[in-house]
């Protein structure tokens, strides 16, 4: 006799459990961030599919979870996809609720990301240059203006499914380089990495990290 009333407990509890997730995805408006955690296969990120994946977890995991969440990342070869084309509208705003871009043409341009403001999910900084270890290099496989890098060269660990030979083009969360120049102060097109694998991401100054954006809330 006593089940029913503990079979009413259990469907109570798990409606208030779905009541606050749902909650916290409306009062979570973050639409974008650094992922936290990499995938632990290097540039292996199981293709946009995977990359796409990780981004929407890592978003569910801090309440903000509902909609569409992409990774800033470029394919090339036939059927190559644009970053830029992938990520929505915007506008997008990071997990302190500062807006880092309000549109496309803004966040290729005069956009404020910076080591303060390209947080996490959680709201932490990435570590940049001059911190130990540096971890500024972000994966994205794209040319400045967010579309994949023309011509035969591996610039995105063959479309992120590789962990050992090969390459891909990171830019610095930091915007913060060797010098002065553009491609040193680039948060999406700054240089290419040793190979594939998380030991050559390492070297380079990166994780195995990369950029999500709500594409649609």
């Amino acid at each position: 006799m006593r089940r029913f009333p503990l079979l009413l407990s259990l469907v109570a509890s798990a409606a208030l459990l779905s009541a606050c997730a749902s909650m916290d995805d409306k009062s979570n408006p973050m639409s974008f961030f650094v992922t936290s955690t990499n995938m632990g296969k290097g540039a292996d990120l199981g293709g946009l599919e995977g990359a796409d994946k990780h981004c929407a977890a890592l978003a569910k995991s801090v309440g903000a979870g509902s909609g569409t969440w992409r990774a800033y990342l470029s394919t090339t070869g036939s059927g190559s996809v644009n970053a830029r084309d992938r990520i929505g509208n915007g506008p997008w705003v990071n997990a302190k609720g500062l807006t880092v871009a309000s549109n496309v043409e803004e966040l290729h341009g005069n956009n404020r990301l910076a080591k303060v403001t390209a947080l996490t999910e959680k709201g932490e900084e990435v570590k940049g240059r001059g911190d130990t270890p540096n971890q500024h290099d972000i994966l994205t496989g794209s040319a400045p203006d967010g579309k994949a890098v023309p011509g035969d060269k591996d610039t995105t660990c063959g479309n992120w499914t590789k962990s050992g030979a090969g390459s891909a083009i990171v830019g610095h969360s930091d915007r913060t380089g060797l010098d002065e120049s553009a491609p040193a102060k680039s948060w999406n097109s700054s240089h290419a990495t040793r190979g594939c694998d998380i030991a050559s991401l390492n070297a380079t100054g990166g994780n195995g990290y990369f950029y999500c954006f709500a594409a649609k809330r």
